[in-house]
C-alpha cells in the first residue's frame, strides 16, 4: 500500500510539472499501470513513449517502449528500462535530461561493452564507472541545464572532456571580456580540456585552458592552472568534476583573469601546459602552498 501511495504521488507530481502543454516533455495519460508521454525535440519533432509499471515496482524499473525507430530514442528508452535503486522511480526518470544526453550515455556503454569483448579495454573499471556516474549527474544538474558550462567528449572518450565555461561572476572584468570576445570572435566561453587517468578518482584530472589566451587568474604558460586541488597533494576522491569546474570559474575571477586580445606571445598546447604544471608542482612540493586569509575565501 505504501508503494502504491508513493506511486500515485509521483504520478500526480509528474502531471503537474509536465502538463500536456509543456514545451519539451508532456504527460499524455497516467495510471498506476501505465504512463504515456510525449517528448518534443529541439527540431520540433515529437516522440511518444510509454512505460508499463509492473507489480514489482519500484524494486524493478518501469518497462519503457517507444513508437519510434529513431536510434537516439530507442537508446534513451533502453537506459530508462535498465536503472537501479532510486533511479527506478518514475519521478527520478523524468528529470528533463535531453534525449541526446541519454543517447550519449548509451553509446558510451555500447562502446565499453564492445571494447571488453575485444579485449581492448582502456582505463579502469573503477574510473569508467565513476566518470559515467558523474557525466549522468552533470546532465541532470541545474548548473549544466542553466548553461553555466557545457561538455563535449573528445572522440567519444569518457577519459577526455572539452568544457566550455560560459558563466562567470557578472561583476568581474572577465565577464566583460567574454562579452567583448563574442563581439570580436563570435565565441562566448572559455574552453577547458580535462584529461582523466585510469587512477581517477584517486588522482586528480589534468586541466588546462585551451582558448582564449588568459593573463592572471592563476593560468600558467601553456594554459595549465595553478590550483592546489588539481595536484595529488590537494586532491580528494570526494571532489566531483562539476565542483572542479565551478572552483576553476571562481579561481579565474579571484585571480583577476583577463582575456588577451590581439597578438599573443605564445599559443597554448598540451605539452607546454604539462611542463609548466610539472614545474609548479615541484616548486610547491618544496615550498608548500600559500593559504589565503579566511576572509578571502
Amino acid at each position: 500500500m505504501a508503494c502504491l501511495n508513493t506511486l500515485k504521488l509521483e504520478i500526480k507530481t509528474l502531471e503537474q510539472v509536465f502538463p500536456k502543454n509543456h514545451e519539451r516533455f508532456q504527460i499524455l495519460s497516467a495510471t498506476v499501470d501505465e504512463l504515456s508521454c510525449r517528448f518534443i525535440g529541439r527540431n520540433g519533432k515529437q516522440y511518444v513513449i510509454h512505460a508499463n509499471i509492473t507489480e514489482t515496482y519500484p524494486s524493478t524499473p518501469p518497462v519503457w517502449f517507444a513508437e519510434s525507430e529513431d536510434t537516439s530514442i530507442s537508446n534513451a528508452v533502453q537506459i530508462l528500462t535498465n536503472t537501479k535503486g532510486l533511479d527506478n522511480h518514475v519521478i527520478n526518470q523524468k528529470d528533463e535530461m535531453e534525449v541526446e544526453h541519454l543517447a550519449t550515455l548509451e553509446r558510451l556503454r555500447q562502446t565499453q561493452r564492445q571494447d571488453y569483448l575485444k579485449g581492448s579495454v582502456s582505463g579502469s573499471v573503477q574510473a569508467t564507472d565513476r566518470l559515467m556516474k558523474e557525466l549522468r549527474d552533470i546532465y541532470r544538474s541545474d548548473s549544466f541545464k542553466n548553461n553555466m558550462y557545457s561538455i563535449e567528449l573528445v572522440n567519444d572518450s569518457i577519459y577526455e572532456w572539452n568544457i566550455r565555461l560560459m558563466s562567470v561572476d557578472p561583476d568581474s572584468p572577465l565577464h566583460n571580456d567574454l562579452v567583448l570576445l563574442k563581439e570580436r570572435e563570435g565565441k562566448d566561453s572559455i574552453q577547458l580540456n580535462i584529461m582523466f587517468k585510469e587512477t581517477y578518482p584517486f588522482e586528480p584530472p589534468f586541466v588546462r585552458v585551451v582558448h582564449p589566451v588568459i593573463s592572471g587568474g592563476y593560468v600558467l604558460i601553456g594554459g595549465a592552472i595553478c590550483m592546489e586541488l588539481l595536484t595529488k597533494q590537494g586532491w580528494s576522491s570526494a571532489y566531483t568534476v562539476e565542483a572542479v569546474i565551478m572552483q576553476i570559474a571562481a579561481t579565474l575571477v579571484k585571480g583577476k583573469a583577463r582575456i588577451q586580445f590581439g597578438p599573443t606571445k605564445g599559443q597554448y598546447s598540451l605539452a607546454r601546459a604539462q611542463q609548466s604544471f610539472k614545474s609548479l608542482v615541484q616548486i610547491h612540493e618544496k615550498n608548500g602552498w600559500f593559504t589565503p586569509p579566511k576572509e578571502d575565501g
